[in-house]
C-alpha cells in the first residue's frame, strides 16, 4: 500500500463530516494536495499533520488561558469563555502557586492573584471549577514544580463532585526541565523533580487514560530569547528525556507516549513557524520509531498546543497586537496545531480584560469559520520555501541533539540534566536573546510602535484589568479559615505519610498527595514537606 492509499484509508476511517468543501466562489477543495508518492497527513512521518482528515473532522480546540485573583474570580472568567464559544479551559496560576508557596507566606506578599489564580487548598480547587462539567470539558493546567500536588487537588475535587478520575480529560504541563533552562520557576533539584514527573506519568498512564501527563513546552524557551530552531531542539530533547525516564520506570513506550503532548510558541516569523511545526512532527515520529521502538501510530504522532508570542506584544499602540496575534494564530493553524490560545491585545500591560480576551477568542473563530483555511491539510506543503525551511530547521535541531546526546554519553535524559547543570542550555538561550535585543536596539529588527512608527504612542486610553489588594486579603482570610476548620490530626497523618514515602524513591507519591489534598493540606505545606526530603535547588549563574 503506497502513501496515498494509506492516507485515503485513514481519511475514510477518521472523517466525521461529508459536506462538500469549496472556496467562497464555489471552487471544490480537496482535503490535501500533493504528488501521489509524496507525504500525507495521518501517515508516518506525519510532517503534514498527525491526522488524516485534520480540521475537516474536528477544528482545533480553542483553549483560552485564564486566571487571576481568587478561584471565584477565575471561575467567572472560565464561564464567560465557555459562553463565548471556547471549548477548552487553560489555567494560569499566580506566582506563589507556581513556586509552591501559600498565599500567607511572606514571600507571597503583593503577588497573590496578580499573574494568575491563587490556589492554596482543595477549597480553592473546588471553587475554580464550580458548575463546570469536567466530564465534557478538557482542562489544561500550566504548572510545573508543584504539578503533582496541583493534579492531586484537581483529582480530589473532581471525585468529590462525582467525576471519576478515568473520565477526566486535559493536560498538565509538568515540564520541569524547561524551568531550569528558561522559565526559572523551579523548587527542587533536577533529579528529585524528575521523580515527581515520573510519578505523574506512571499514575496517569494507569488511572487517567484521557489525561496528558506532560505538555513538553518550548513556549517559555522561545519567550526567553531562543531561536526557532533552539526552541524546537530543546523541546524535543526534553521530550526524549521524559520518554527515557518513563522507560526506566518500566512503562511500555506505546502505553504512555500517546499521552505526551507539546506546547509551542506561535511567533511572528510566519513561514519559519510553520516549518518549525512540520519539522517537529517529522523528527518526533522518526526518533520514537527508530530509537525508542514505538509501534503504535499514536506514540509517533506529535500533537501540540500553540500560544501566540507574548514577547512579540508591545505596550505601545496595544491595538496593533490584535494584528500580530492574528498572523501568529494563522501560522499555528496552517502548521497543524491541535489547540490554540490567542493572546489579548493588553497583555503587555496587565492581565487581559474580559473584552480583550473575547476579541482574542473571536480572532480564532474568524480563522475557523470565515477564512476556509481549515479545509485543506498542510496547505503550504510542497512550497519550495517552506520545504527548504523545514529541512534546515530539522538539520539544525539534529546537530543540537548530537551535542546533548554527547553530554549524556548516549542518554538524552542524562544529557538534558547535565546540560542544565553545566549551563549549556542557559548559555545558548542567553546568547540568542542577546543577539535578538542587539538587533532591536540597532534598528535592524523593526517592531512597530516600539522602535519605529511611533505616532500614536501617546494614546493611553485603553482600559486595563487591575487586581486589588482586597482580593489578596480575601485569599489569605480564606486560607486561615480552612486551617481553622480542618482536622489537624488528619493533616499531620497525611504529611507524615508524604514525608515517609518521599524518602523511598520507589514509591509513587500521587496517592499520598491525593490523600493530603482530601485532608485540606495546603500546597505550601506539601511542598515544604517534600523540600525537607528533596532539598532545594540553587542555580549557578552563567558567567
Amino acid at each position: 500500500m503506497d502513501a496515498r492509499q494509506q492516507w485515503q484509508q485513514a481519511f475514510d476511517e477518521s472523517k466525521k463530516r461529508n459536506a462538500p468543501f469549496s472556496t467562497m466562489s464555489g471552487i471544490p477543495l480537496e482535503p490535501v494536495y500533493g504528488p501521489h508518492d509524496g507525504e500525507f497527513p495521518g501517515v508516518y512521518p506525519y510532517t503534514r499533520g498527525p491526522y488524516a482528515s485534520m480540521y475537516r473532522s474536528k477544528l482545533w480546540t480553542m483553549r483560552m488561558f485564564a486566571g487571576f485573583g481568587t478561584a471565584t474570580d477565575t471561575n467567572q472568567r472560565f464561564r464567560e469563555i465557555i459562553r463565548s464559544g471556547g471549548d477548552g479551559l487553560s489555567t494560569a496560576f499566580d506566582m506563589p502557586t507556581l513556586l509552591g508557596l501559600d498565599s500567607d507566606d511572606p514571600m507571597s506578599l503583593g503577588e497573590v492573584g496578580r499573574c494568575g489564580v491563587a490556589i492554596d487548598t482543595l477549597v480553592d480547587m473546588k471553587d475554580l471549577f464550580q458548575g463546570i462539567d469536567l466530564g465534557s470539558t478538557t482542562t489544561s493546567m500550566t504548572i510545573n514544580s508543584p504539578a503533582a500536588p496541583i493534579l492531586a487537588m484537581f483529582v480530589a475535587q473532581a471525585e468529590q463532585a462525582g467525576v471519576a478520575r478515568k473520565h477526566l480529560g486535559g493536560t498538565l504541563q509538568n515540564d520541569i526541565l524547561k524551568e531550569y533552562q528558561a522559565q526559572k520557576e523551579f523548587v527542587f533539584p533536577p533529579r528529585q523533580s524528575m521523580r515527581l514527573v515520573r510519578d505523574v506519568v506512571s499514575f496517569t498512564t494507569a488511572e487517567m487514560p484521557r489525561w496528558h501527563s506532560v505538555s513538553i513546552s518550548g513556549y517559555h524557551i522561545r519567550e526567553a530569547g531562543s531561536t526557532a530552531a533552539e526552541e524546537l531542539a530543546f523541546t524535543l530533547a526534553n521530550g526524549f528525556a521524559y520518554v527515557e525516564l518513563a522507560l526506566q520506570a518500566g512503562l511500555p513506550i506505546d502505553a504512555f507516549a500517546p499521552r505526551l503532548s507539546f506546547f509551542f510558541n506561535a511567533h511572528i516569523d510566519f513561514f519559519e513557524e510553520i516549518a518549525k511545526y512540520r519539522a517537529a512532527r517529522r523528527i518526533w515520529a522518526r526518533w520514537m520509531k527508530e530509537r525508542y521502538g514505538a509501534c503504535d501510530a499514536r506514540a509517533m504522532q506529535l500533537r501540540f498546543h500553540a500560544q501566540t508570542a507574548g514577547v512579540s506584544l508591545t505596550a505601545q499602540q496595544p491595538e496593533v497586537n490584535i494584528v500580530r496575534t492574528a498572523i501568529e494564530a494563522l501560522a499555528a493553524v496552517m502548521g497543524g496545531a491541535q489547540s490554540l490560545h490567542t493572546n489579548s491585545m493588553d497583555e503587555a500591560l496587565a492581565l487581559p480584560t474580559e473584552k480583550a480576551a473575547r476579541i482574542a477568542l473571536r480572532t480564532q473563530q474568524v480563522l475557523a469559520h470565515e477564512t476556509n483555511v481549515a479545509h485543506v491539510a498542510d496547505p503550504l506543503g510542497g512550497s519550495w520555501f517552506v520545504e527548504e525551511l523545514t529541512d534546515e530547521i530539522e538539520a539544525q535541531a539534529e546537530a543540537m541533539f548530537a551535542e546533548i546526546n554527547e553530554l549524556g554519553r548516549g542518554s538524552m535524559l542524562e544529557g538534558c540534566i547535565q546540560g542544565i547543570e553545566d549551563n549549556w542550555f542557559q548559555g545558548r538561550i542567553a546568547d540568542s536573546a542577546y543577539e535578538l535585543e542587539r538587533g532591536f536596539n540597532a534598528g535592524e529588527r523593526i517592531v512597530v510602535g516600539a522602535n519605529a512608527f511611533r505616532e500614536g504612542n501617546e494614546d493611553d486610553s485603553l482600559d486595563i484589568l487591575r487586581i486589588s489588594q482586597d482580593q489578596e486579603k480575601q485569599q489569605r482570610a480564606r486560607l486561615e479559615k480552612v486551617r481553622a476548620d480542618r482536622s489537624e490530626a488528619a493533616v499531620n497523618d497525611a504529611l507524615s505519610r508524604l514525608r515517609t514515602e518521599a524518602a523511598d524513591p520507589e514509591v509513587n507519591l500521587m496517592p499520598a498527595l491525593i490523600a493530603a489534598s482530601n485532608a485540606y493540606v495546603s500546597l505550601g505545606e506539601m511542598m515544604t514537606t517534600l523540600g525537607g526530603v528533596f532539598g532545594r535547588h540553587v542555580e549557578v549563574p552563567v558567567i
